[in-house]
């Protein structure tokens, strides 16, 4: 795998709501960011986790395979990332100015406390997705269809009893997060809308 710089610091337009020079948040912002070689190497590991998931369902890599070498960009606030199928069916990072996506995928909810909200509560976050209409449905498909399967992997390391008890507990505090989740109130304005 090439390395590819980090595609995370085109954040916001110039005169958006943290785009003014002097605007004190960008800067507590830019304070905040993790230097480059963090992005780079978080994005790196987030690839291979992605991999090795994809890597558990022959139909999700063959649905990649299908579509090798068209660029995908994930975007969520200021985190961006441009990966591509490959004729293997996995994942590769792409530098975007090299490889212009054709499908940019973006999820709207700002708040990362919603977003986990929605996730835990089982609801699909908000997304826009633009371009190619058919790699769009295979993603569609693969954000449906593909799922971790952690009780295999942790059988691997502990063995299959103590992979299903500890599944199973997993399992259950899960339950009891969604649960408390459901029952939080929400915000003004984050019901139900376009794009879920």
């Amino acid at each position: 795998m090439s390395h590819v710089p980090p595609d995370s610091t085109s954040g916001a337009e110039p005169g958006g709501p943290t785009g003014a020079p002097n605007d004190p948040r960008r800067s507590i912002l830019q304070l905040l960011r993790p230097p480059g070689w963090v992005i780079d190497e978080l994005q790196n590991k987030l690839l291979l986790f992605l991999n090795h998931v994809l890597q558990q369902e022959p139909a999700a890599t063959e649905r990649l395979r299908r579509q090798a070498g068209k660029p995908l960009r994930v975007q969520w606030g200021d985190f961006h990332l441009c990966v591509a199928p490959t004729r293997a069916g996995l994942l590769e990072r792409v530098d975007p100015v090299q490889h212009p996506p054709e499908l940019t995928v973006s999820l709207t909810q700002a708040s990362p406390a919603e977003l986990a909200r929605r996730v835990l509560s089982g609801e699909k976050p908000a997304v826009d997705i633009q371009g190619d209409v058919q790699f769009a449905a295979e993603v569609a498909w693969l954000v449906d269809n593909v799922r971790w399967d952690l009780e295999e992997d942790l059988s691997r390391l502990i063995g299959d009893a103590a992979a299903h008890t500890l599944v199973g507990f997993a399992r259950q505090a899960a339950q009891a997060i969604k649960g408390f989740a459901a029952r939080m109130p929400r915000p003004p304005g984050t019901g139900g809308g376009a794009g879920q």
